[in-house]
């Protein structure tokens, strides 16, 4: 089963990460460590040998092999191929795993026009949990390690039997599913026409994720692509074994006696190629695969629970605590949650302020208007709300609809001695003319403002 950790990293600290490093199971360090060992180890015999086995003539001749190495082992494109490789087997990865099919929706669809907790119900209702498992049991067993056979009787294993296919025969107990259903719903024990359609539709969605688990099991990754990657990862480091070496010719190369980074660049890479062998088939029995077996004994008995002990029985209905309240604006905190309580958000235009009533009437005529704004030198556009207006706690200061608690709700209604009201071609009301050169409160006054609770804006 995939190593879980979530709970050691929930919330960020410093080093937090580095506590994951000292795991073993699942580790990066359990699975290189034998391939690091044979690297180490034939690293310091070619460095043995060079040291003080070879003469002056084979020393130099060494010298220019390590040069050449060296010169030539970045031409091998490791890092972009091992890359691509290795997402598109996590992506793989990820994908069998969503497909890999559960019967609880199906079930929590069938109990709801299956209904009846007499014994003719209850075993309908049984078998057809029972057979979508076996179905699960069978494609399981093509695609996993094995798999004992789970929820066939004799009598169903021999009928399975007598299916003559050659090929996989997964399909076989959903199609006995079907058939119980049918029967169900010709004796009337399913009244609705809708919802046997919609329970067969869900188990022909469940007989699907199990051929996309045989199609991921038949359609693996391309073999040359993956000798491709590991050709590249093994050349790479067996030609690092000499061209990372160090040689008396270079003066500015200190005598470490262990190559440093060439072992951070064998833990990466390695590393690297490691997992996408292990992921490649995450129906095997490494660290990060999946447990089918712990899957199947959770199926069987979420299952069985829907359809039978938890079928049409709920708790009594009782009054919660908040019964008598219209509404909650909070629920409480305990003293362990403060600390992730966060102010409420209303909307990133909440603290600007209301426009005048001018600046909200429509423009006929853009151009004119930009115009005349240059020249006046001044706009009417939405200002910083101030602190006062916040902390005023005025009823509507704080809601959307004082945006517009400042309009006429009277068509008739005269806005000084020269603005007027008219229609646009759609029947919306709008201002008259603009007068550009008068200040925006001279003409226009202000009307008195209105509870936001108690009337809807005219717009």
């Amino acid at each position: 089963m995939t190593i879980i950790y979530q709970y050691k990293v929930a919330s960020a600290s410093f080093l937090g990460f580095f506590r994951l490093l000292k795991a073993w199971r699942g580790s990066v360090y359990k699975l290189i460590y034998k391939e690091t060992i044979v690297f180490c180890v034939m690293y310091a015999i070619i460095s043995l040998v060079y040291r003080l086995a070879l003469d002056a003539t084979q020393r130099r001749l060494f010298e220019q092999l390590v040069g050449y190495c060296n010169a030539y082992t970045n031409m091998i494109p490791v890092s972009f191929v091992l890359g691509f490789y290795v997402s598109l087997i996590v992506g793989r990865w990820w994908t069998q795993f969503t497909n890999v099919p559960w019967p609880d929706r199906t079930l929590y669809i069938m109990g709801s026009y299956l209904v009846g907790r007499d014994e003719n119900r209850r075993m309908l209702r049984r078998t057809v949990a029972r057979y979508m498992l076996a179905s699960l049991v069978l494609i399981l067993r093509s695609v996993s390690v094995s798999v004992m056979k789970r929820f066939l009787t004799q009598v169903e294993v021999a009928m399975f039997e007598n299916v003559r296919c050659k090929y996989n025969k997964f399909w076989v107990p959903l199609v006995w599913a079907n058939t119980v259903l049918t029967t169900a719903r010709r004796e009337g024990r399913i009244e609705s026409e809708y919802g046997f359609k919609f329970v067969l539709e869900q188990i022909a969605d469940f007989r699907d994720k199990c051929s996309i688990c045989f199609v991921y099991d038949w359609i693996t990754i391309p073999l040359v692509y993956t000798q491709v990657v590991t050709l590249a990862v093994y050349m790479f480091f067996g030609a690092c074994l000499i061209g990372r070496q160090y040689v008396e010719n270079e003066d500015d190369m200190p005598d470490l006696y262990i190559p440093f980074f060439t072992l951070l660049q064998f833990l990466f890479y390695m590393g690297w190629l490691k997992v996408a062998e292990q992921l490649i088939n995450p129906f095997g029995e490494d660290d990060d695969d999946f447990d089918m077996n712990w899957l199947l004994d959770r199926h069987f008995t979420v299952a069985m629970n829907l359809v039978d002990y938890c079928h049409s029985v709920h708790p009594p209905l009782v009054k919660d605590v908040h019964f008598d309240d219209v509404a909650k604006e909070e629920l409480p905190y305990t003293e362990a949650a403060m600390g992730s309580r966060r102010p409420n958000f209303m909307g990133s235009t909440y603290n600007l302020a209301r426009p005048s009533t001018v600046s909200q009437r429509n423009v006929p005529n853009p151009e004119a208007y930009e115009a005349a704004r240059m020249n006046n030198g001044s706009f009417a556009g939405l200002r910083k709300r101030s602190n006062a207006t916040m902390r005023a706690g005025a009823v509507g200061s704080g809601s959307s609809w004082s945006l517009f608690g400042n309009r006429s709700s009277s068509p008739n209604r005269k806005f000084g001695s020269r603005g007027r009201l008219s229609y646009l071609a759609n029947g919306n009301p709008a201002l008259g003319p603009l007068n550009f050169l008068a200040p925006p409160n001279a003409e226009y006054p202000q009307m008195e403002n209105r509870d936001s609770r108690s009337s809807h804006p005219n717009i």
